[in-house]
């Protein structure tokens, strides 16, 4: 088996990476073309963890933790609230009146989302599970993000075994729609100071 972070690491530096992005938003001047582009970044990063997560972590914490369905549950209504506010945000400008007030709305719901997923669910999982499939859900995750979509789709099945059959083929339409667009193919750019 090839080695590397498992499930739980994984997950968590996707957290820090989108923490980074939001960090980002910051300290971009409002209303420019940067916050859109930043916030599409954000989007494909969370959408991807999101559908990772749905496919691979969310069945095993109800396979192996007490309860576990109702932690899936609600896992899966946090993510299913924050794809419906990425989509309004999907079809908004960075100048649109709402733009600045959605993306804090938006911050405050995924930040409350990691803190819960780190400070409760993460640690029952590393308890109640053997190390050796933590790891292999760990590949398993990396191996969902490639394939992974990359736009919001709140009305898409977020549970086995539909989400499993649908994400790859919604995937590969969201990869096309972005290389046409252009969308994702830059370089997160490169925050700047407020004046």
């Amino acid at each position: 088996m090839e080695h590397g972070a498992d499930v739980i690491e994984e997950l968590t530096g996707d957290h820090r990476v989108m923490d980074g992005l939001f960090e980002q938003l910051d300290v971009l001047e409002a209303g420019c073309i940067e916050r859109k582009l930043l916030l599409d970044a954000l989007t494909i990063e969370l959408v991807r963890h999101s559908v990772a997560e749905e496919m691979h972590l969310y069945p095993a914490v109800r396979e192996h933790l007490e309860n576990g369905g109702v932690l899936a549950d609600n896992e899966i209504a946090d993510h299913d609230h924050v794809e419906e506010m990425l989509k309004d945000l999907e079809g908004r400008g960075a100048d649109d009146r709402d733009f600045d007030r959605l993306v804090r709305e938006l911050r405050t719901e995924v930040t409350a989302h990691f803190q819960d997923e780190e400070g409760d669910l993460f640690p029952r999982v590393r308890d109640g599970v053997h190390p050796y499939v933590l790891e292999s859900l760990g590949k398993k995750v990396r191996e969902a993000k490639k394939t992974a979509p990359t736009r919001p789709h709140p009305h898409a099945p977020s549970a086995p075994p539909a989400d499993k059959l649908l994400a790859p083929g919604l995937g590969l339409v969201d990869r096309i729609r972005d290389y046409v667009t252009g969308r994702g193919q830059y370089p997160y750019p490169t925050a700047r100071k407020r004046k």
